[in-house]
């Protein structure tokens, strides 16, 4: 047997969360399965988040928006949902607590940076210290004046580096493999000034300031890491249910968050857009309303 639930939301970071808020004020039921795995809980203090003028940690933000949404009755489960089938009115979903039949879904799973390697624990700290970081959006301005590696020597490394001549004059493009750049690229970096280390970095280790050996066994230190690496979409929802995603394996939606399936929807980093905390609650503010919306129409709730 399988539990029947209005709404389910899968993903519990601020898209995810911003629409059970949203679902549960329009006094819909609303669960979300949360496998907590928000790349918004790494962010050790976003300073561009509207509202707090002295930051947020993003454990903070997510506890609070937690709070927030079930104190309006949304139902949050940690866990994770396995697969998603489509049935004559609505979605099964099978997650690792059982199965759940729901009306309307909402896919919120994010994205997985491609981190260098490095092991997890001096990953984590290193990142808690800001030694190492994967947004110039967010805190580059947090980087200013500093000597910056960006980590990636390929078009994505070459613009998030001229992004971030911005804040420093002294920016240097770094590769894990020998990569030989176009003659673009190398035109763009030379006109913006972004040194380009040839040398495959092999080592990274992180102290007072960030040390990173080559291949060749030399050795340079650099005030902060910006890996520019891309991501992995956690698409296998969206795989599930045969909805192609764009060039960039992120996955378009119509204005309203809707995917090209009826009754589901998407939210957050995993569509085609700016990756942002800020964009990620506006999706899940779009999509709610639209699911509630759609959901009134179907039930005859709506103008004719």
């Amino acid at each position: 047997m399988s539990e029947t639930i209005e709404c389910v939301v899968v993903g519990g970071g601020p898209a995810g969360l911003t629409a059970a808020i949203y679902l549960a004020r329009f006094r819909r039921q609303v669960v979300v399965i949360d496998a907590g795995e928000s790349r918004a809980a790494m962010i050790p203090t976003s300073h561009n988040h509207a509202g707090f003028p002295d930051g947020i940690a993003g454990e903070e933000l997510l506890a609070r928006m937690r709070a927030q949404a079930e104190k309006y009755g949304a139902e949050i489960r940690t866990g994770r949902v396995l697969d998603i089938a489509a049935l004559g009115d609505g979605f099964r979903l099978d997650s690792d607590d059982g199965a759940i039949t729901a009306r309307a879904v909402l896919i919120a799973t994010g994205v997985v940076n491609r981190r260098p390697p490095i092991a997890e624990a001096d990953h984590d700290e290193a990142l808690a210290r800001g030694l190492l970081r994967y947004c110039p959006i967010c805190d580059g301005y947090e980087a200013n004046g500093q000597r910056i590696a960006v980590l990636g020597a390929d078009g994505h490394g070459v613009a998030e580096a001229l992004f971030l001549r911005q804040y420093s004059d002294d920016v240097t493009l770094l590769t894990l493999v020998e990569a030989d750049l176009g003659q673009g690229d190398r035109a763009d970096c030379e006109r913006a000034g972004v040194a380009i280390e040839t040398r495959p970095a092999s080592a990274f280790a992180f102290d007072e300031c960030v040390r990173v050996t080559f291949e060749d066994g030399g050795e340079e230190r650099y005030d902060t890491l910006y890996p520019a690496l891309g991501s992995n979409g956690n698409c296998e929802l969206i795989d599930a249910m045969k909805v192609a995603q764009d060039e960039d394996g992120c996955v378009p939606t119509d204005r309203h968050q809707r995917l090209k399936v009826d009754g589901l929807y998407a939210a957050g980093d995993i569509v085609a857009a700016l990756d942002q905390i800020s964009v990620a609650m506006g999706h899940g503010a779009i999509a709610a309303t639209a699911m509630h919306n759609d959901l009134r129409q179907k039930d005859g709730q709506t103008p004719r």
